[in-house]
């Protein structure tokens, strides 16, 4: 049946997150591990919805998470990922350990595509041409212009990543 708006329960908190909440989160995931995000938050004794307590996590608290400027071959990769896939933030951002789709997205609008303007290469249509892609299709004429056949170019590693910043 129709699911209800996760937060039109009455008594769930709404805004910013308090040390003791996060450190519930923390705990809560420490013993029993990422999962059923829906059941979490009551499991979890937290008056938040899943999708709150998830997002919290991803982008906040995993141990894993980088903090902190990109180095030179992060900045590499994204140009790189980014002429390939566009503004899939969530696909690039399973390509850097540690880095959340958002602040990928953030660092490209507020770093990267300036510095690609002053190399003189086009932010939005630096994808690669489809002739690299598929060098058995170069003589084609009719070349369409989308990736579906992205995964192929980029390791198997891509492929059963689950994308978690949905």
């Amino acid at each position: 049946g129709m699911r209800k708006p996760c937060c039109e329960k009455q008594d769930i908190n709404k805004g910013a997150w308090s040390k003791q909440e996060d450190q519930k989160l923390v705990d809560y995931i420490q013993k029993h591990g990422e999962g059923s995000w829906r059941s979490l938050p009551q499991a979890a004794g937290l008056l938040r919805c899943g999708k709150s307590c998830r997002l919290r996590w991803i982008n906040y608290l995993r141990p894993d998470l980088k903090r902190g400027n990109f180095a030179e071959d992060e900045e590499d990769l994204i140009i790189k990922l980014h002429a390939l896939l566009g503004n899939r933030w969530s696909l690039i951002a399973g390509r850097l350990p540690g880095r959340t789709d958002n602040e990928i997205k953030n660092y490209w609008n507020s770093h990267l595509r300036k510095k690609l303007i002053r190399m003189g290469i086009d932010p939005d249509k630096h994808r690669l041409p489809q002739s690299l892609i598929h060098p058995q299709h170069a003589k084609s004429e009719h070349q369409n212009n989308n990736f579906s056949n992205t995964a192929a170019i980029l390791d198997d590693k891509t492929q059963g990543l689950p994308d978690l910043n949905v």
